[in-house]
């Protein structure tokens, strides 16, 4: 049996999607795997039991029936931390340890799911990544996802710390624009520096999208029309701070995306509405007039309504958007079809000492 520890740079890299898709290629190759993340950062009660809802979603995902103690280990509770501060941390490997041993039992391999940066995260409490892969003796593969550029640094210092238990790292989200690039200069200046490249995977709008009905609720926002369309998705947004003329320039450039705009704007309401955005979001707690809402009953494009001003809005919708969780079926099928096309396979099965079906 082999452990291979999923860490990343940051938080919100896509552990939780790689993950998905690595264990569903394990699987179709015949490989019996099991699946803990030892740290719960974010405890949720489901059925009865108190969870880390990633993982408890993850294991249902590989058709696992994992005690939830076991599944997740330590959970972050205001008791753990009050025991963490103190230096009471042994107790919590030794759990980890365990249940490490339980779920490894008649297994190929055991997946283990990352929390926040490898290197950092938990670091005081001695439960950050480095610490765990090496106490349970994984292999590991860390993930980068581009945000503005690429951590270079963070991938040559973690092989330097993990040497040969770094099989590989994948980088994440990478966008049209920075793939040749990264291909060309960032691909052989990592492999230079022994870091193994496992996979680029290319950026997908449809994995960042999120149902209107959703975008509302994390917005603190309220659907004022067309409450039936709530289910429909949103990819991307588009600030309406401008003059109409360079607006109407922007926004023809940019289709399918939800317009933030504030709610006395009513010239650029209609020209939202009238180029068949998917959303119309109104900043300042302003509603808009009859007019506007009239036209987005029939052309049927709901309004969310927000407090904040325009520019917190943008940065809310940024951050929501990076940080969209997977639930529905079609974005896990299309995040994993898009992962495992651009995964050097050979490779990782040879470092983990696994035989495929092909």
């Amino acid at each position: 049996m082999v452990g291979l520890y999923i860490g990343s740079t940051t938080g919100f890299s896509g552990k939780n999607l790689i993950t998905l898709a690595l264990g569903k290629k394990f699987q179709e190759e015949g490989v019996n795997i099991g699946f803990m993340k030892p740290v719960g950062a974010i405890p949720k009660e489901i059925e009865g039991k108190m969870v880390d809802e990633d993982a408890y979603k993850t294991a249902q995902f590989f058709g696992l029936s994992s005690d939830p103690s076991q599944l997740t280990p330590v959970l972050v509770s205001q008791d753990f931390k009050m025991k963490a501060y103190s230096g009471e941390c042994l107790l919590y490997k030794n759990d980890i340890q365990k249940a490490y041993e339980e779920l490894s039992k008649d297994k190929d391999l055991i997946l283990i799911g990352g929390s926040g940066s490898f290197l950092f995260s938990g670091k005081y409490c001695q439960l950050d990544g480095f610490s765990i892969s090496r106490f349970l003796k994984t292999k590991v593969v860390i993930i980068d996802r581009y945000h503005r550029e690429l951590n270079y640094d963070y991938l040559i210092a973690a092989q330097e710390v993990l040497g040969d238990d770094l099989i590989g790292v994948i980088l994440n989200d990478v966008p049209d624009y920075f793939m040749q690039e990264t291909r060309d200069f960032v691909l052989p200046m990592l492999e230079n520096r022994q870091v193994k490249v496992l996979g680029i995977i290319p950026h997908d709008d449809v994995l960042k999208a999120i149902t209107i009905g959703d975008l509302a609720s994390q917005l603190g926002g309220k659907i004022i029309s067309m409450h039936t369309k709530s289910d429909q998705i949103v990819q991307n947004f588009l600030i309406g701070t401008m003059q109409i003329e360079n607006f109407m320039t922007h926004f023809h450039k940019n289709k399918n995306v939800a317009v933030i705009v504030g709610g006395d704007r009513s010239d650029l309401h209609l020209v939202a509405l009238e180029g068949n955005c998917p959303c119309l979001i109104l900043t300042g707690n302003i509603y808009p007039n009859d007019i506007i809402l009239t036209r987005s009953e029939v052309l049927g494009i709901p309004i969310i309504v927000a407090r904040e001003d325009t520019f917190t809005v943008a940065q809310k919708m940024e951050n929501i958007l990076n940080r969209t969780k997977l639930r529905e079926p079609v974005k896990i099928d299309q995040g994993c079809r898009l992962v495992n096309e651009n995964i050097d396979y050979d490779y990782l099965f040879s470092k983990l000492g696994l035989k495929s079906k092909s």
